[in-house]
């Protein structure tokens, strides 16, 4: 073996994926010190997005103040990769943790996100990248559209910035009026789950309780978001309730495809294509990934996955590396995993087996070393 290529994804709550690769660099040189080691961190769209790729791909992080998720101004950041790609993670100036115990889904806003967006734009990025994860808001993306000039007008005519207490009070949308950098930009959208945009599984009912929605809440967010959903039909001529993962973010996912024409594409997909990883694959002898667990769920297409899948094509190897193993993961072997192991090395519950994850990482993939190396790969 001469070249690895590590690329797992985060064991949440334990690891970040950029502690793992470090973890598996080391433990591979141990026994292959000659060997070329690229080491691809991997960001879902949500907190840390930015940092992952611009350790992966190299670029410069940019500063600026934009509103918070209650308007008020904030510093926030994007990263701007090679190639005038800009790389926006919606959590720097929407996210939940910036707003505390202060949990107001039907008040917080995107607006910053927009503001974001115009940067990049500004700075010359004809590509956007936007990772959706861990938002306060429920705005359906209505605060970013407007930053990036699009008009929402309530049924007297007057325009103003809605967010989700009051998206039933849009009577009309003019998408014209967007910025003509962002018309002319290619915008992808990070989007990890299949929500709808509204219903029992949509974005009011299964994310706002976290951000603070009761019940009464919970139902009048919905309703908004029903509203809402009609007068995009009517003039953004877009059926966003008919689109996976319409309800990612409060209903951003949505609010991208509608306002922007932005394609919702799975997180991997996206690391995948923006570091080229095909490319990489050619000069590749064994592809390191892994999860915090891999069960059915990971078969949808998550990291480990989304990796054996581009893999397979080109026939490398890949070994996934996970803390659990789940019953019915045989799929997996299917879509290009060559094996599976468990860091896990002694049956211990999940609060003792965190503290010694890192110990346990670098000790399987010792071992997994030992075993290539013996056998002379």
């Amino acid at each position: 073996m001469k070249n690895f290529l590590l690329i797992p994804d985060s064991f949440k709550g334990t690891m970040s994926s950029e502690q793992i690769c470090t973890i598996m660099g080391k433990a591979t040189k141990r026994h292959f010190p000659d060997a070329q080691v690229t080491s691809i961190p991997v960001a879902d769209g949500g907190e840390g997005s930015v940092d992952a790729f611009l350790q992966a791909v190299g670029g410069e992080k940019v500063y600026l103040t934009v509103q918070g998720p209650f308007g008020n101004p904030m510093e926030s950041f994007y990263g701007i990769l090679k190639g005038n790609t800009a790389v926006i993670e919606m959590a720097a100036c929407a996210g939940l943790p910036l707003v505390g115990e202060d949990l107001h889904p039907d008040l917080t806003t995107t607006y910053g996100v927009g503001q974001l967006m115009i940067d990049a734009a500004k700075h010359g990025c004809v590509t956007i990248i936007v990772g959706l994860g861990g938002s306060a808001t429920n705005d359906a993306g209505c605060g970013a559209a407007a930053a990036c000039g699009v008009v929402f007008k309530d049924k007297e005519g007057r325009t103003f910035v809605p967010t989700g207490g009051n998206l039933d009070k849009v009577a009309s949308i003019d998408t014209d009026s967007l910025d003509p950098r962002i018309q002319n930009s290619t915008i992808t959208t990070m989007c990890d789950i299949d929500n709808p945009f509204h219903g029992k599984t949509g974005a009011a009912y299964v994310f706002s309780p976290q951000k603070g929605a009761d019940p009464a809440l919970v139902e009048r967010l919905d309703a908004n978001m029903q509203s809402l959903a009609k007068v995009i039909e009517r003039d953004c001529k877009v059926d966003v309730q008919s689109i996976a993962g319409s309800g990612a973010a409060g209903g951003m996912g949505g609010g991208m495809a509608a306002f922007f024409k932005s394609q919702l594409q799975m997180g991997i997909e996206t690391v995948l294509d923006t570091v080229g990883f095909d490319a990489l694959l050619q000069n590749t002898d064994l592809v390191l990934t892994g999860e915090g667990k891999i069960d059915e769920q990971s078969l949808r297409g998550k990291v480990v996955i989304g990796v054996a899948r581009r893999a397979k094509k080109a026939n490398v190897p890949v070994v996934a590396v996970v803390g659990d193993i789940a019953d019915n993961v045989e799929g997996a072997y299917d879509e290009g995993v060559s094996a599976i192991f468990s860091i896990n090395r002694l049956a211990v519950d999940f609060k003792v087996a965190k503290t010694r994850a890192k110990e346990d990482m670098d000790k399987t993939i010792d071992n997994l070393m030992r075993f290539i190396k013996r056998m002379g790969l």
